[in-house]
């Protein structure tokens, strides 16, 4: 394993429980009247099952064996986000949940993950049938944009660009697309001015007026009573406070229900309201080791199915990362992504942590592999 990378996700674990108690231990009982250790118990239930997942399922199955559930799981998919429209729970005006008992699923991060399973298992098959035909690499682009379709419809457009922008940079990535790159801009320029005409010839409301608010993100604290401003002005407030030493864990004043999702979206400007600046850049940059050995795993692998899962873990995590701390510092729009190990969330924990054992996995294989070759060579 990368022990590195392992440490790091213990460590952002730890303390994203610690700050998701404290970020929420008032709101838990002023807005959601439940106990102050409602959320920590239950992030802490979602971290210890996929982690325990991750190191007894995860870590022991190979990945060669994803293959024979991948299409399933996308289908799978597919038909949740599809309910969703029929059984879906209605939150901060999306329906994007399930309720299940005591807890809520959300298809549309399980679906992040699924499609980075999908595209490794189904480009590395095309690769080693040496199949010329562009279009057999453009059919699982094709199956995987369906979810970001569904998701967008819900309307998620926050997780519905994520997973494209993930499909599309897996794509471009595999060799045989480099190759014929020119074919493949042809046909992209072609779809998506059919997509276009469709859109506009079909009557639909592309954006909502809520939607088209989104786009008017800067300079937030001008406009402190609109929504458009309120939430991110008073992460600039939380920022402000914490100066570089922070005021002391647990003594935030913008956790007191200024902050609507202070232990989810916004955990970040709590951390540095009670750590301050120098923490705030210190686990910036442990995320930026954290996706370099990601990426190096990458790199390293011995096959595309490997590559693409690693890679297509970076990319789920870059994006998360980019799109959240931009976010909430004004310079695009505010999409209400959570903060990867640091946000409240069962649904983006669990797939979160699962993604970075598959990342272990592809390492062990890496190093499997490559000693299988070293030992092939001296024998040789």
């Amino acid at each position: 394993m990368d022990i590195i990378l392992l440490l790091l996700m213990i460590f952002y674990s730890i303390f994203g429980l610690i700050m998701i108690f404290s970020s929420s231990s008032v709101s838990t009982v002023l807005r959601y009247n439940v106990p102050q250790y409602h959320f920590f118990i239950r992030q802490a239930i979602f971290l210890i099952a996929s982690f325990a997942f991750g190191f007894i399922i995860i870590l022991r199955i190979p990945t060669s064996r994803y293959k024979y559930l991948s299409f399933l799981a996308m289908l799978g998919v597919i038909a949740s986000l599809m309910g969703l429209f029929l059984y879906g729970r209605i939150t901060n005006n999306a329906r994007s949940w399930y309720d299940i008992g005591p807890f809520a699923l959300q298809p549309s991060e399980f679906a992040k993950s699924i499609i980075i399973i999908f595209l490794a298992t189904a480009y590395h098959k095309l690769e080693r049938m040496k199949n010329p035909n562009i279009y057999a690499f453009l059919f699982p682009v094709a199956i995987a944009l369906i979810c970001a379709v569904l998701i967008a419809m819900q309307p998620d457009f926050g997780t519905a660009l994520i997973i494209a922008g993930i499909v599309f940079f897996i794509f471009i990535s595999i060799p045989f697309v480099k190759k014929n790159i020119i074919k493949v801009l042809k046909i992209g320029v072609v779809g998506g001015l059919v997509a276009i005409l469709a859109l506009l010839y079909s009557g639909t409301e592309i954006l909502n007026s809520r939607q088209l608010q989104r786009f008017e993100f800067r300079a937030p604290c001008s406009r402190y009573t609109a929504d458009t401003g309120y939430q991110v002005c008073n992460g600039f407030i939380a920022i402000h406070n914490g100066g570089l030493f922070g005021v002391g864990l647990g003594n935030s004043s913008q956790k007191y229900l200024y902050l609507p999702e202070s232990h989810t979206d916004f955990i970040f400007p709590i951390i540095v309201e009670e750590w301050g600046a120098i923490v705030g850049v210190l686990l910036i940059i442990g995320y930026m080791i954290m996706l370099y050995r990601i990426l190096k795993i990458a790199r390293e692998a011995q096959n595309l199915r490997l590559s693409i899962l690693a890679y297509g873990t970076f990319l789920y995590l870059l994006f998360h990362i980019l799109i959240n701390l931009l976010g909430i510092l004004a310079l695009i729009p505010l999409t209400g992504v959570p903060l990867p190990l640091l946000s409240y969330g069962g649904s983006f924990t669990v797939n979160t942590v699962i993604m970075l054992f598959v990342v272990e996995r592809v390492c062990i294989e890496n190093k499997t592999i490559k000693a299988k070759k070293e030992m092939a060579n001296i024998t040789n």
